[in-house]
């Protein structure tokens, strides 16, 4: 049966949802011209944005009221995937005209840029000493929205049943309430109330207001972009440490791990499988780090625990801010720091890399299987691990799909470490940057520049985008696409009379 009238109204909403994300996008575009009501001589730089906000944002306005339609569509997974793809690279490319336009970047150099700011990387070639305000800005708002994930917040503004389909796309499986508008907005809050918070604590700490603004959105979004070439290690400070930590623990939590918290359910907190993964590697890391690698380095007990403490935390978060650099570093900081890059944040949130999820199940997958020999032979067990309140029961399909993800994660950092490497550095060096790219971390060894070789950093671009989406749900996508392109160019069957 030819279902060419489903494929329709399904693309027309496809097609409707994006068109509301380039129009959205392009009236995001608008809003580092703020920074130019305080820095007037920066006026200059305006229409590095306002040509492309006005350009997206039209033909978003076009495409969303030709497409749009009354009766109700539901996406699926896929769906989703397509949404996310085709708006996350329009905006990866309008996003990447100010730099062009304003500070001169190539192309390269400009989609570079663009892409670890959506994604919350925090890799640069920006020269951050010299750059105008209104550049650190739209930076800083960039990791932001991203962070919080541009298409979902999205889904607040639409009606209608529309589904899962485009938070799951990006990752998020998890919601904090039953209807996904009602989670998006207690996500929205959340995040709203981390930003403030982070802006007060950071001016507290000894910070500028502007300073304030672009770190808090950028520890929160666990994105790591700075207005400053040191990074955090400009202040020195143990007090604008302390609140960066803060802040990135709570950008790379689960935001329902979050609301559990700060609803006051601590039982439930607690007893959640990624909240005990970082209690474990936060603490071990940072003693192996203090007392074999930064205890031979830094002058002060102070500072060897500091710097120890905060790269651990900034790594494992995937947040990218520095305290220190890594010039001095032994090969055994070298691989601390990239295996928690590997691990990465949480589920549900900012965070990228493999996820603590995934290998806390792996982890209880090890111990189930040790105790299994030990159990009667007609035993029923269910394995399972705490999410929020309830228990969720751990299958054999769910650990391989689990592995699955973990090998094709691996196979994909081993490819791009290795094209980085066929450049003349060194392997730890590249392990560590593909690392920190496909982990959406930002934390570099020096490797990555704007003087870079374009294809280091188009593979880093690569491993950006795949790291911060599901890239099964997009490859799959993609997939669709193509199926029915295939399905629509087929004659349909002749009826027999």
């Amino acid at each position: 049966m030819r279902t060419d009238s489903n494929l329709k109204y399904h693309y027309h909403a496809i097609l409707s949802y994006i068109g509301l994300n380039f129009l959205l996008i392009g009236l995001l575009i608008f809003t580092p011209l703020l920074a130019l009501l305080a820095w007037h001589d920066e006026w200059i730089y305006s229409p590095g944005f306002i040509v492309p906000a006005v350009v997206l944002s039209s033909i978003g306005f076009v495409i969303w009221k030709v497409f749009r339609s009354r009766r109700a569509v539901t996406l699926t997974v896929q769906d989703g995937g397509i949404v996310v793809l085709f708006s996350w690279i329009v905006a990866f490319l309008s996003s990447a005209i100010p730099f062009m336009a304003i500070i001169r970047l190539n192309f390269t150099q400009a989609v570079f840029e663009a892409v670890s700011g959506w994604t919350t990387t925090g890799l640069s070639v920006v020269d951050v000493a010299n750059a105008p305000n209104a550049i650190l800005l739209w930076r800083s708002i960039m990791q932001l929205v991203g962070g919080a994930g541009f298409a979902i917040i999205m889904l607040a503004t639409i009606t209608g049943p529309v589904g899962p389909g485009v938070s799951i796309a990006e990752g998020r499986t998890d919601q904090l309430a039953p209807h996904i508008r009602r989670s998006v907005k207690l996500v929205a809050t959340i995040y709203g109330g981390y930003a403030i918070f982070g802006i007060i604590s950071y001016q507290l700490a000894g910070m500028s207001f502007f300073d304030a603004i672009n770190h808090s959105f950028a520890a929160i979004s666990t994105g790591g972009f700075s207005t400053k070439p040191e990074n955090i290690g400009h202040w020195d400070s143990p007090a604008v440490e302390a609140v960066s930590i803060i802040l990135m623990i709570f950008g790379n939590m689960n935001f329902l791990t979050a609301y559990m918290l700060l609803s006051g359910r601590f039982k439930a907190f607690y007893r959640n499988g990624e909240v005990k993964t970082m209690a474990v590697l936060i603490p071990l890391c940072a003693v192996i780090l203090i007392f074999l690698v930064c205890n031979s380095i830094y002058l002060t007990t102070g500072k060897v625990f500091r710097v120890a403490l905060f790269e651990v935390v900034t790594c494992l978060t995937t947040t990218g801010f520095t305290s220190t650099v890594y010039a001095n570093w032994n090969s055994l900081g070298y691989l601390v720091l990239t295996l928690l890059m590997l691990v990465g944040g949480g589920t549900c949130s900012t965070a990228g890399g493999i996820k603590q999820y995934r290998i806390y199940i792996l982890f209880k997958s090890f111990i189930w299987d040790l105790k299994r020999p030990f159990l009667p032979k007609q035993a029923i067990v269910e394995n399972h691990v705490w999410k929020g309140e309830w228990k969720e029961f751990v299958t054999s399909e769910h650990i391989r799909q689990v592995g699955t993800f973990v090998f094709l994660y691996l196979c994909l950092y081993f490819l791009g470490s290795g094209i980085i490497a066929t450049h003349g550095y060194k392997l730890n060096e590249s392990l560590f940057e593909f690392a920190s790219a496909m982990g959406t971390v930002g934390s570099s060894c020096g490797l990555t520049a704007a003087a870079s070789p374009k294809l280091v950093l188009w593979t880093e671009v690569i491993g950006m985008f795949l790291g911060r989406l599901e890239f099964f749900v997009i490859f799959v996508s993609i997939g669709k696409i193509v199926r029915d392109a295939f399905s629509i160019s087929k004659p349909a069957p002749l009826r027999r009379m």
